[in-house]
C-alpha cells in the first residue's frame, strides 16, 4: 500500500469523531442535540438548493466543500455556542487544530483544505460569504422550532442574535436574511430569546 493512500486512509478515520461532536443546537424537531456531521451535511444540502439566492453567483461545489470542511477543526476544539467565544483565542486554537487533522493528508491535499477552510474564515469570497450565512442561518432556525431552546438555555438575548449574525446572513444572502429576520420577528413576538 502506497504512503499517500495509507494517509488518506489515516485522515479518514480521524474525521469520523466528527460524528461525536455534540452541537448547542437540536434538530428541527427538538428530540436531540445534532451532531456536527449532520449540521455539516445540512449546510451542504442547503448551498445545493438555495445556491441562487446567493448575493453573488457563487461555485456551488466549491461552497459544498467549504461547508462539509469547516467544523473538522472540533474534532479538537470542540463545539463553541457563538454568542461566548473570544475570537482571537478561537481562531488560534483552531488553527493548531487544522494544522493537526488536515495535516494527516498529502501536502496537496492538506493545503487544498486547509485553503479552503481558511477562506470560509475569512469570509472574502462569495463563497465564503454564502456559506457563512447558511452557517449561521441553520442554527437560527433551529431555535425557531424549538421556541428558542439553545438561547433560552444559555440566557442569550435578542440583541446578542441580531449582532452576530445578521451582518453575515446578509453578506452572503440578502433574501435569506429577509427571511431570517422574519423568524427573528416572531421569536420576539413568541418571547423564544433570553430576558
Amino acid at each position: 500500500m502506497d504512503t499517500r493512500f495509507q494517509q488518506q486512509m489515516k485522515f479518514i478515520y480521524e474525521i469520523d469523531k466528527i460524528k461525536s461532536i455534540i452541537r448547542k443546537t437540536k434538530l428541527f424537531d427538538g428530540s436531540r442535540h445534532e451532531n456536527d456531521a449532520e449540521h455539516s451535511w445540512h449546510l451542504a444540502m442547503i448551498a445545493m438548493i438555495l445556491s441562487e439566492y446567493a448575493n453573488e453567483p457563487v461555485d456551488v461545489s466549491k461552497v459544498i466543500k467549504m461547508v462539509l470542511i469547516h467544523d473538522i477543526v472540533e474534532i479538537d476544539a470542540g463545539d463553541t455556542i457563538v454568542y461566548d467565544i473570544n475570537p482571537e483565542e478561537k481562531e488560534q486554537e483552531e488553527m493548531a487544530c487544522a494544522n493537526r487533522i488536515y495535516g494527516m493528508l498529502p501536502d496537496d491535499q492538506k493545503e487544498e483544505l486547509i485553503s479552503i477552510w481558511q477562506e470560509f474564515e475569512a469570509r472574502t469570497t462569495p463563497e465564503a460569504k454564502f456559506a457563512a450565512a447558511i452557517d449561521r442561518a441553520e442554527p437560527i432556525i433551529q431555535n425557531y422550532f424549538n421556541q428558542g431552546g439553545t438561547w433560552k438555555e444559555h440566557n442569550i438575548k435578542e440583541n446578542q442574535v441580531l449582532d452576530v449574525n445578521q451582518k453575515k446572513i446578509q453578506e452572503g444572502s440578502e433574501t435569506f436574511w429577509k427571511y431570517i429576520r422574519s423568524l427573528l420577528d416572531e421569536c420576539r413576538d413568541n418571547e423564544y430569546y433570553a430576558e
